[in-house]
């Protein structure tokens, strides 16, 4: 196989296992406890109540972008689990994320998450002109190019195209990160990028360096522990990634004690156990 054919495929399981993870986050100067329970409901798999918070939370702040996306995560959540496309063993075996059938989106769903990430990425960019420094509004376009990019690879199946959100979405990071470096969520879009395409080969890595990709592995895992100890709305993702790098190193107790944890603080979230039982003798 020669290096191109190997990183197209590499990317393709880089771009898997980053679109698991949707880019959530809370700005540490502004609390949003609507916003939370809302992604804590969205995490329990009740995206009902998930939504009518999120549509709540909108009409009670009509300026805020944050509303918009992230009721679109609610919509593209409720498909994932629709179409159980959510399975941590898919993103830890490469070959089986290949060899995966095209899943069939439903419409109306796909019509509500592009109003929503429309009408939230017009609200960010108005914000943003008037103050360039809005963290809500910065972190709503990084979690905009999660989303889009997660709609691309794991139900259009359009891996590479999916990859430039990523790296997208960790730009905006770092922006958002350098005048406002308490804002630990948006830390994981950047660890995802160094975590995942930093296990490749030093040939892959380089050419993923040519193309302004981060690939430092150790840099990845120490943001995905920052995310995870101090995030607010993304830390439960951020343990989720940390079980998924554990297995791929073999590590199944340090998995396994965090698919526990996890299980144990969203009991309705099956997905959870049905990776924790995988792990049993």
């Amino acid at each position: 196989m020669n290096l191109n054919c190997r990183v197209t495929r590499v990317l393709r399981g880089c771009v898997a296992a980053w679109l698991l993870f949707p880019t959530l986050s809370w700005c540490a100067s502004t609390p949003l406890p609507s916003l939370e329970s809302g992604y804590r409901a969205m995490y329990n798999l009740d995206f009902s109540s998930a939504h009518g918070i999120f549509q709540q939370w909108q009409a009670d702040h009509p300026q805020d972008p944050l509303g918009p996306v992230s009721d679109a995560a609610a919509y593209l959540f409720s498909e994932f689990e629709r179409l159980h496309i959510l399975e941590v063993e898919l993103f830890t075996d490469n070959h089986k994320f290949e060899k995966r059938e095209k899943p069939v989106p439903d419409p109306a769903a796909r019509s509500a998450f592009e109003a929503d990430l429309n009408k939230g990425d017009q609200l960010a960019v108005h914000v943003l002109s008037q103050s360039p420094q809005n963290s809500n509004a910065l972190f709503a376009r990084i979690l905009e190019n999660g989303l889009r990019g997660d709609y691309l690879a794991l139900i259009e199946k359009r891996n590479l195209a999916g990859l430039s959100y990523m790296k997208t979405g960790r730009a905006l990071a770092q922006q958002l990160l350098s005048f406002n470096p308490s804002y630990y969520d948006a830390y994981l879009a950047v660890g995802i990028e160094n975590y995942l395409l930093g296990i490749n080969p030093a040939p892959v890595r380089w050419l993923l360096r040519m193309t302004g990709a981060q690939t430092d592995k150790t840099e990845g895992i120490s943001k995905l522990h920052l995310t995870a100890e101090k995030g607010r709305l993304l830390a439960p993702f951020a343990r989720l990634l940390l079980a998924v790098a554990a297995l791929r190193d073999n590590d199944r107790g340090t998995a396994k004690n965090i698919l526990v944890s996890l299980s144990q603080e969203f009991p309705q979230n099956s997905l959870y156990r049905k990776e924790l039982s995988r792990l049993q003798p």
